[in-house]
């Protein structure tokens, strides 16, 4: 009895999809930096009457040391040699040269 050929899967092989949601990641920091470093502008003030900027220098602070690390590992990550089973790895080479 003849098998019908197996139809190709509907999903991405699992290297190939972890490289497009790390160019995603890529994609979206800019924009997820721009939105925590507005953020402060929307706080509430104190009680008094000058408003405290302590707290909101540390925060801006925290969050350009946090997006320089999220920075750097997303391009560690790009950087890294491609998995075996990534086909979109060679179109893209080939695309670009």
């Amino acid at each position: 009895m003849a098998h019908a050929p197996r139809p190709t899967p509907l999903f991405l092989r699992p290297a190939s999809y972890r490289r497009r949601r790390q160019r995603d990641a890529a994609r979206m920091l800019p924009f997820v930096g721009i939105f925590l470093m507005l953020l402060p502008l929307l706080w509430a003030p104190q009680d008094t009457s000058q408003r405290d900027t302590a707290p909101d220098g540390i925060y801006l602070f925290v969050i350009w040391a946090l997006l320089i690390v999220c920075a750097m590992l997303i391009s560690r990550a790009l950087a890294a040699p491609g998995d075996a089973d990534d086909p979109e790895q060679g179109a893209d080479q080939d695309s670009r040269q």
